[in-house]
């Protein structure tokens, strides 16, 4: 990975899953590569925006890379790279982007029900707190 790149994951901030995967990242990304906003923060909005993501109904996490964006199953394997032992995880990409990201949007669209939803954002702890963005 280029050093200068920046990895930035916009995520659902009251969702119990999505806030759930940060802590994962957080605690696996040992190198501090990816950043966080999450899109209820003026940044993550205006982020999901600029990728053609309806904020208001987004049923995806948005994951930019540099120059590239990645939605979907394509975003959280594209994040594993980055996650130390679990970087194995990237052979999921041999199964067809069709059927990952059906998979995807059936968790997605029950994630609150399946695993409730906070009544505020996210918060990270004092020393997690340099890795995010604005907006908590």
């Amino acid at each position: 990975m280029n050093s200068s790149e920046e990895n930035i994951v916009v995520f659902d901030g009251l969702c119990n899953l999505c806030s759930a995967s940060v802590r994962f990242i957080l605690k696996h990304d040992r190198t501090g590569a990816i950043r966080f906003a999450p899109m209820q923060s003026p940044l993550g909005h205006d982020l999901l925006q600029q990728h053609g993501i309806d904020p208001a109904d987004a049923h995806t996490f948005l994951l930019l890379r540099g120059t590239e964006a990645f939605v979907r199953s394509d975003a959280a394997l594209e994040i594993a790279r980055d996650l130390g032992r679990w970087r194995w995880l990237r052979v999921l990409r041999v199964i067809p982007r069709s059927i990952r990201n059906w998979i995807y949007g059936v968790v997605a669209r029950h994630r609150y029900r399946w695993f409730g939803k906070r009544d505020t954002c996210f918060v990270p702890t004092g020393k997690q707190r340099a890795r995010f963005l604005d907006g908590l």
